[in-house]
This record gives structure tokens, C-alpha cells and sequence, in this order.
């Protein structure tokens, strides 16, 4: 799963067509799909965990340091 991961990071910070907004808007959509689905006492899917630890790599990829910061 790790290898998964890294390749997917690698794949999106490498893909010009992806913008920095769009990294930064994205994590944030999955921040606060993540945050109603806590806030409403049901198991969080893992894939959304996992696509969040993907954007949060792949944006700091490309040089961001703080993931939560528009650039």
C-alpha cells in the first residue's frame, strides 16, 4: 500500500495539468468530507484517508511545506 501511495504522489506532483489550487482545493474537499462524517459518528472510509495522506504528499512535493495553506 505505501508503494501505492508513493507512485500516485510521484504520478500527481510530476502532472502540469494539476494546479496548486487545484492540490489545495481538493485536500481541503477531503478535509471536510472527513470532518462531517466524524462530526456524524460514522467510520471514515478508509480511501478517503488514503487520499488524503496522496494530496497532502503530493502538494508538499512540489515545494508547499504547509499543506493547509493556500498558496
Amino acid at each position: 500500500m505505501k508503494t501505492d501511495i508513493k507512485v500516485e504522489v510521484e504520478r500527481l506532483a510530476a502532472d502540469p495539468r494539476i494546479t496548486d489550487y487545484d492540490f489545495w482545493r481538493s485536500l481541503k474537499n477531503v478535509n471536510n468530507e472527513i470532518f462531517h462524517i466524524a462530526n456524524n459518528n460514522e467510520p471514515i472510509p478508509f480511501d478517503m484517508i488514503r487520499w488524503r495522506a496522496i494530496l497532502k504528499q503530493a502538494r508538499m512535493r512540489r515545494g508547499h511545506t504547509e499543506p493547509s495553506v493556500l498558496p
